[in-house]
């Protein structure tokens, strides 16, 4: 949910959280990887103006999630967001048959979730819809109610006013730059590290 006014930021604790991976440990996601190095080099100066409000040291790469499917593994399903590798193969299955070329997103404005601050994503042909449809004709997907497309620049380390948040954002010059999509990643990352890295598992090249 959009960060509102006059509301408190939510706080991500710094821990392993064994309620939700229950021991497991690689969590799986389709998602565009950020290779640009003026677009890192921008999301960093951003990340920079809030660090006082963001957890440290986060290890992420910086990407677009285009669909969240779950906990990774190889046979059974054992819980409800356990996702088999035997699904993946039918979602890639399903993205080829779409045939698509490389395409262009583009970012938009900075704001906030209640605990992170993102990049708004603009999808001019809503390339990605087309995609997350074919996703989900395998996968019933594991994320918020709405997508919306961003980029995470950071979770929050403390529950502040969500004003100083709004304030500091709207001082912010708007920027916008293009973003070439010329592969989309499967990938996964280990449940019990916070903001661990991002590791490929299938990665698809566009024509």
């Amino acid at each position: 949910m959009l960060l509102q006014a006059e509301t408190q930021l939510i706080a991500t604790e710094m821990r392993d959280y064994p309620e939700w991976h229950l021991g497991r440990s690689d969590y799986g996601l389709w998602y565009i990887e950020i290779d640009q190095p003026e677009l890192i080099q921008y999301l960093d100066e951003v990340q920079a103006q809030f660090s006082d409000l963001l957890l440290p040291a986060q290890q992420r790469q910086y990407h677009i999630t285009l669909f969240v499917c779950g906990f990774l593994q190889p046979a059974v399903k054992q819980y409800d967001d356990d996702f088999q590798t035997q699904q993946l193969q039918q979602q890639i299955k399903l993205l080829e048959a779409l045939q698509l070329t490389s395409f262009e997103l583009e970012i938009m404005q900075i704001d906030s979730f209640s605990s992170a601050l993102f990049l708004h994503i603009k999808d001019q042909d809503h390339v990605l819809a087309q995609i997350r449809q074919q996703f989900s004709q395998v996968s019933e997907e594991i994320a918020a109610l709405e997508y919306c497309p961003h980029i995470t620049l950071g979770l929050y380390r403390e529950a502040w006013s969500s004003d100083r948040v709004l304030q500091r954002i709207q001082q912010l010059p708007l920027k916008t730059m293009k973003i070439q999509v010329k592969k989309l990643t499967f990938g996964y990352y280990k449940a019990q590290i916070l903001q661990g890295l991002l590791y490929p598992y299938q990665q698809i090249e566009l024509g």
